[in-house]
């Protein structure tokens, strides 16, 4: 849905405009009676996964694959 207000509307309403964009509606701003600005919401930008921009997170300990002590009997 779209709704047209004038500046000085806009000017003394702008919160609750933020709020009727938020919800989907698109608000048009008009200056003598000529529209002006629009005001959309703005959808977040997808981020992609990059190769290495998890490095130095990811620590893997020196004795990783060493046998784990609850395991023993089982080993021999």
């Amino acid at each position: 849905m779209t709704r047209q207000v004038t500046l000085d509307e806009a000017q003394t309403q702008l919160p609750e405009l933020v709020e009727a964009v938020k919800k989907g509606e698109t608000i048009v701003i008009a200056q003598n009676d000529q529209p002006v600005v629009q005001l959309i919401a703005i959808t977040p930008a997808k981020r992609h996964a990059q190769f290495g921009s998890a490095a130095g997170f990811v620590v893997v300990a020196e004795d990783f694959d060493a046998p784990l002590p609850d395991f023993t009997e089982y080993m021999q």
